[in-house]
């Protein structure tokens, strides 16, 4: 197999939770270009259509699905549609949440709903997909997107971090129970990067003073990622699981 077939994603149908913007749009772009079906999941429908528009425009194949990754129900829903689509084999958990309270300001429900988010709806969403993936038993691949924020805290995001920490170990835990099925489950857990989830933080004084703590001086630009989740969903990572792939610039060489 030469270095080009490794990455080429033709056949494959990727299904991406957070889809419509931000690195989930990124992923859907990238994975497309290597020729893969997507087909992207979110709440608001808007997003999803107007991403669907272009990648199909720039001579792609994707579709949309109005997905809540913290209902159980919702997600078999979203799942049935896929099915109609094309068989899922490739899962990326890539919708997430942020909130901003300080630990003894949060309030209880803005801890669930993250966590419910975040967490519960990565394992509500490789769940039902992997169930899809043993009854016809074509196998698959499962990238978890975590963050840096997984191995270390700061700040005013403590519900982000656990939530993200807490994804590592269930990704190791997911690659230990499903390798038997030639399912692969990694994460992915990028550094700061300019998105539609972090400008507004990234752009405060104490986002500034984040960018001296980069050893390479700069935030994450998402082609950066480009490579690395082509790695993780296609067959050059065939004897990867229960792997963490870190882009960050760096900057947990000072924080772990």
């Amino acid at each position: 197999m030469s270095a080009d077939d490794i990455f080429d994603m033709s056949g494959q149908t990727v299904l991406i939770t957070g889809g419509g913007t931000g690195l989930g749009l990124r992923f859907a772009k990238t994975l497309s270009a290597a020729g893969a079906r997507i087909i992207i999941c979110a709440r608001r429908p808007e997003p999803l259509e107007k991403a669907v528009a272009g990648i199909n425009d720039a001579g792609g194949e994707a579709h949309c699905v109005v997905m809540d990754v913290s209902d159980s129900r919702s997600v078999a829903d979203g799942f049935a549609q896929a099915a109609e689509i094309a068989p899922v084999t490739v899962v990326i958990n890539n919708a997430a949440i942020v909130v901003e309270p300080m630990l003894h300001e949060l309030e209880e429900d803005q801890w669930d709903k993250l966590m419910d988010i975040n967490l519960k709806g990565c394992w509500l969403v490789a769940r039902e997909a992997v169930r899809r993936m043993i009854a016809k038993e074509t196998g698959g691949v499962i990238v978890n997107v975590s963050s840096v924020m997984g191995y270390c805290v700061q700040k005013g995001t403590s519900p982000y971090a656990t939530s993200k920490a807490a994804l590592l170990h269930l990704t190791r835990s997911m690659a230990l129970e499903w390798a038997r099925y030639g399912i692969r489950v990694n994460a992915l857990a990028p550094g700061y990067f300019r998105t539609e989830l972090a400008a507004e933080w990234l752009d405060t004084e104490p986002g500034q003073q984040l960018l001296k703590r980069i050893p390479q001086r700069r935030l994450g630009q998402p082609p950066n990622l480009d490579g690395p989740i082509l790695l993780l969903c296609s067959e050059a990572s065939t004897y990867m699981t229960g792997s963490v792939m870190t882009v960050d610039g760096g900057i947990t060489l000072s924080i772990i």
